[in-house]
């Protein structure tokens, strides 16, 4: 399990780094959406149907989160990988937890606020990281990302429990954000999309499938293994993000990087698990 985990957390890391390799990004994440479009028809046809309850959640985290990969593959064009990725993955802990405390009541035990306070100050660390000024405009699209799945992560934690059936709620979440998305992406193209799409389409769907497969293994290992423990190692992705980061796009990873990343998931575990 904990090899399979770990797998699953490079596989993460690695299709992120496709979102930001693919050269035009305005293609980017309608190629990556395409294999959770097909997984998603595939279960939509087979699944029996979620509990009408659920289809207003279907509805609004579809929005979200083709809002979030149109958003991550735009902040992967203006800001570093090793700053982006980590921004965007770390802050959705931070927020759930604060909504958690702020909203429903919810109490920290010492741990958590440990967490809190040791992922805020490594994500702050990390903007400031860089071999020079972080651009702006892409640690704030990292930003809004991160909010974004914060709110689906919300949205979908309420939703899943109404829908009466987990998997048949993913394939239609799957499938309406993957169609909203390849429609966003080639309104931005018209007519012209498959032609833009077509010299990356063979890395576009690879990234696709690696993300389809990374999902689908976390799912299988939170049956094997305490939820604390599956996603405690899956957390090691900022740690691999970082690596790629430095051999793919030639990325400074300082030792001040180094350090603000693993307290980030050092951090995110503590606020998980405790």
């Amino acid at each position: 399990m904990f090899i399979a985990v770990l797998a699953a957390a490079i596989l993460h890391a690695s299709w992120n780094a496709i979102a930001k390799a693919v050269p035009d990004q305005r293609v980017a994440a309608g190629l990556l959406s395409v294999a959770g479009l097909l997984s998603g028809a595939v279960g939509a046809a087979v699944l029996p149907a979620p509990d009408p309850g659920s289809w207003p959640f279907i509805a609004v985290s579809s929005v979200l989160q083709a809002g979030y990969l149109l958003l991550l593959v735009r902040a992967y064009r203006y800001g570093e990988f090793g700053q982006v990725y980590p921004l965007a993955r770390g802050l959705p802990p931070l927020l759930v937890t604060v909504f958690s405390l702020a909203v429903l009541g919810e109490r920290l035990t010492v741990g958590q606020l440990a967490g809190v306070v040791v992922v805020s100050l490594a994500l702050t660390a990390l903007v400031f990281a860089g071999r020079r000024p972080a651009p702006a405009t892409g640690l704030w699209l990292a930003a809004a990302t991160g909010v974004l799945i914060t709110s689906y992560t919300i949205v979908d934690g309420v939703g899943v429990r109404q829908s009466g059936h987990s998997l048949s709620y993913a394939a239609w979440l799957f499938l309406a954000h993957g169609l909203l998305v390849l429609g966003a992406s080639w309104a931005m193209y018209g007519r012209g999309y498959v032609r833009a799409a077509a010299p990356s389409a063979r890395l576009g769907l690879l990234g696709g499938v690696l993300a389809m497969t990374a999902y689908a293994t976390v799912l299988w290992a939170q049956t094997q293994a305490p939820l604390a423990l599956v996603s405690a190692v899956r957390e090691t992705s900022l740690l691999f993000a970082g690596v790629i980061g430095t051999l793919v796009f030639a990325e400074r990873f300082s030792a001040i990087r180094l350090v603000a990343t693993a307290a980030a998931v050092a951090g995110i575990v503590l606020v998980r698990v405790t």
